[in-house]
């Protein structure tokens, strides 16, 4: 499935069209969905008079399952510019929120299902709250390897004065947890889900129009700043000499993107799945 160039997202991902059919939607997502809240409409292409009409008429509950730094308000406003007014926003953990029973048609998510410290139980919770029949829709990353930007930050941290990384835990919340097709399939099928099917998706996205922006980019998502915290942690020279952390790992980024550089900017591939299934 072929999926076009997007706008820059912390982690490099796409914008995945979501093709709303039905009139009640649940949206679990801690991603830029819950910050575009346009996102919601028809994307197939035709945004014609219908689709507008329709996703004004969308009921949708959006639910943040992390909470986060983000002022409150922000998305709730953003909502109401876009004349969305039948959804409602909620702050809980998926695992145990208390979610209506039967009261959704869909669930749907963009890369925020892979942090759940017991996936079972966080996807029997959104299928209890599915009508039987009732879809499940999201997007995670798929294997890193095939993931160009991945690797910019092992290469970012041979340059910085870190200790070798701890290999990764094959299981755990994480952003690669569901990277592997027969994991997605166990859980779902564990949590009450049928009809899994799990599509590779690819697109090249924009990382900034030279390797200065894009290690700004890359130094302000979550990985980026989790190394930042590393050499805090790790420097023990307090010194006005020393070049800041956030500066040492911004030019530690610059050097590894350097190589990607193109007239028309810094542009690398993300791989993911897009996953569908039924409630059963």
């Amino acid at each position: 499935m072929a999926v076009p160039p997007a706008v820059r997202h912390p982690y490099g991902a796409h914008e995945v069209g979501v093709i709303v059919v039905q009139t009640v939607v649940l949206v679990l997502d801690d991603h830029p969905l819950l910050r575009r809240p346009q996102t919601l409409r028809q994307k197939s292409g035709r945004q014609s008079d219908r689709a507008q009409r329709n996703h004004r008429r969308l009921q949708a509950v959006a639910a943040q399952l992390v909470s986060h730094s983000r002022a409150a308000g922000e998305p709730h406003a953003q909502a109401a510019e876009e004349g969305l007014d039948r959804i409602t926003f909620e702050q809980g953990d998926a695992q145990i929120h208390p979610l209506p029973t039967f009261a959704f048609d869909v669930a749907i998510s963009r890369f925020g299902v892979m942090f759940f410290d017991d996936p079972v139980a966080a996807f029997s919770n959104i299928g209890r709250a599915l009508r039987l029949g009732g879809q499940l829709a999201f997007v995670c990353m798929a294997d890193p390897t095939r993931s160009e930007w991945v690797p910019m930050f092992g290469t970012a941290r041979a340059y910085l004065p870190l200790p070798a990384e701890e290999p990764a835990t094959a299981d755990g919340p994480g952003m690669f947890s569901l990277a592997d097709p027969s994991v997605i399939h166990r859980i779902l099928d564990a949590a009450g889900f049928d009809k899994v099917r799990t599509e590779p998706v690819e697109t090249v996205s924009d990382f900034g129009r030279d390797a200065h922006d894009a290690a700004d980019h890359l130094l302000g998502s979550g990985p980026g700043q989790h190394l930042v915290k590393l050499l805090d942690s790790a420097s023990s020279v307090d010194s006005a000499d020393r070049p800041s952390s956030t500066d040492s790992v911004r030019a530690a980024f610059t050097v590894a993107l350097a190589a990607h550089e193109q007239p028309a900017g810094v542009h690398l591939r993300t791989s993911a799945w897009l996953v569908t299934a039924t409630r059963r």
